[in-house]
């Protein structure tokens, strides 16, 4: 695959700890992408990744889970300072930030506590299911707030989401070194089919050319996963016989 053709990157979890991390970054970046809430429209896109992030945090055990994923990637640090050539300085950096963000989210208070107890985001939360339910007259409070002088709303924003660093700078580095384990090579699908082992793997990540407007759907768990090809156009669109694409089992 040339390196100057524009690509799509997609990631599939092959696991339910997985899935529920790229859920909660996928929420996380959205929060920090629309911090600025100049307007309803744009306060009640945020309330509703806030709340869509509470439900997320309150069916499992994320912060235990990551905690367990912050000490074996600690230990697979250990194993690599043994092999030769390895950077220990790099090492040690990367065993210290772990440390940290360990170390921060064992500390942490319960997970979305703080957004779960804030009175603005408890009554918007409480109307967002209802069709229209955030009108003005419904939610006199919020309307009331979206007219406040609009560094006093970045200063609730900034407080917000600062409940959420610690959450966010754990997930932030996991993820990372998860995503760096697996190096990308060139695989071939034959007519718009593809399996292979994935023992002990986490995640899947395939690299497509944009040109084929192709997407894959993806079936699988921690032993074995299979990748089908489908044209974004399904009445008209068409998949190569033989198409290379580019994927990271990490």
């Amino acid at each position: 695959m040339s390196d100057a053709s524009p690509t799509v990157l997609f990631e599939h979890p092959l696991n339910e700890k997985m899935r529920t991390w790229l859920r909660i970054e996928f929420l996380l970046q959205q929060l920090h992408g629309q911090r600025a809430l100049s307007e309803t429209a744009i306060a009640l896109t945020f309330f509703r990744t806030v709340a869509d992030l509470l439900d997320v945090l309150e069916r499992g055990e994320v912060r235990t889970e990551l905690l367990k994923e912050l000490e074996r990637q600690q230990q697979k640090l250990l194993q690599w300072a043994e092999l030769p050539g390895v950077d220990i300085s790099v090492v040690n950096q990367l065993r210290s930030q772990l440390k940290g963000c360990a170390s921060a989210l064992m500390s942490a208070p319960r997970m979305g506590q703080a957004l779960r107890e804030d009175r603005l985001i408890s009554l918007v939360r409480q109307r967002l299911s209802i069709p229209g339910g955030c009108c003005s007259f419904d939610l006199p409070t919020l309307h009331m707030w979206m007219h406040v002088a609009q560094h006093e709303r970045d200063a609730d924003v900034a407080d917000w989401l600062q409940t959420l660093e610690p959450l966010n700078q754990a997930l932030t580095i996991v993820l990372d070194l998860v995503r760096q384990a697996g190096p990308f090579r060139n695989q071939i699908s034959l007519n718009g089919f593809f399996q292979d082992n994935a023992e002990g793997a986490d995640l899947l990540r395939l690299r497509i050319n944009l040109a084929y407007q192709l997407y894959p759907q993806i079936s699988g768990h921690k032993t074995r996963y299979a990748i089908r090809f489908l044209p974004l156009d399904s009445e008209n669109g068409t998949v190569p016989e033989r198409l290379t694409f580019e994927l990271a089992c990490c």
